[in-house]
């Protein structure tokens, strides 16, 4: 994979910093949770304590019946394979995708799953880098075949409105990258984390696929350089969004 060789003042474009919100898209009608959620005890864990404040994980978020239920119903709707040649700044990535504007969904992934409640917990609050109102309406979904990768990036903050009380729109901006991984039963497909900016293995912080399991992680001006790893066997299903906290 290409070397990310950037200082974090002098980095190129960062590699989700979106253009497209999938405006165009018409929401598709989502799956409901069942069963009722959450299953289990939710709590944060931190593979890397050192890191806490840019790296946690929720495991057991979904139950596997559930992930295996929207596994299903993404495989129907359209994704398009990511272009092989990136735009001037970005990373390469070889993967298919589905984007798409959906404020609904969003709030039900905050508010029906227990996400709410563990982000919001008094212990996690100092975390977010602000007063967390929800999660970002732009919601895609990642599927990574047999060779798909996603090279060395950093992801960007980006800025949103939201509508929390279904009242009045508050301002608000990305903090935290939130990853719903779908599947584990992959060869590779590791999200795999730099935190010295460089791409040394015996640095490197691997976080395998595991169905079921959130991973959360700071982005924008404090984000660490990672990639996922290529799959070299089977497939990763990833459902992505990201916090939002009051701008």
């Amino acid at each position: 994979m290409a070397k990310d060789k950037t200082t974090k003042k002098t980095r190129p474009p960062l590699a989700h910093a979106s253009a497209s919100t999938g405006t165009a898209v018409k929401p598709p009608a989502w799956p409901l949770f069942r069963p009722p959620l959450p299953v289990a005890t939710l709590e944060l864990d931190f593979p890397a304590p050192a890191l806490a404040d840019k790296i946690a994980l929720v495991r057991h978020f979904w139950p596997r019946s559930l992930c295996r239920s929207y596994v299903g119903f993404l495989e129907t709707l359209p994704l398009t394979l990511t272009p092989g040649r990136p735009k001037r700044g970005e990373a390469v990535r070889v993967n298919d995708r589905f984007q798409v504007l959906d404020p609904a969904f969003a709030q039900r992934l905050w508010s029906e799953t227990g996400l709410q409640d563990v982000v919001l917990g008094e212990a996690a609050r100092h975390l977010w880098g602000g007063e967390v109102i929800g999660l970002n309406p732009n919601i895609r979904v990642y599927r990574y075949c047999k060779g798909h990768f996603f090279d060395s990036h950093y992801d960007d903050s980006n800025l949103v409105s939201l509508k929390p009380n279904e009242t009045s729109e508050v301002a608000g901006k990305t903090t935290w990258t939130v990853l719903l991984y779908l599947t584990d039963d992959c060869v590779g497909g590791e999200t795999v984390f730099y935190p010295h900016g460089r791409e040394l293995e015996k640095e490197a912080i691997a976080v395998s696929p595991e169905a079921g399991m959130l991973l959360l992680h700071k982005h924008g001006d404090d984000c660490l350089l990672h990639a996922g790893r290529e799959v070299l066997q089977g497939v990763k299903w990833i459902l992505r969004t990201d916090l939002v906290v009051r701008k």
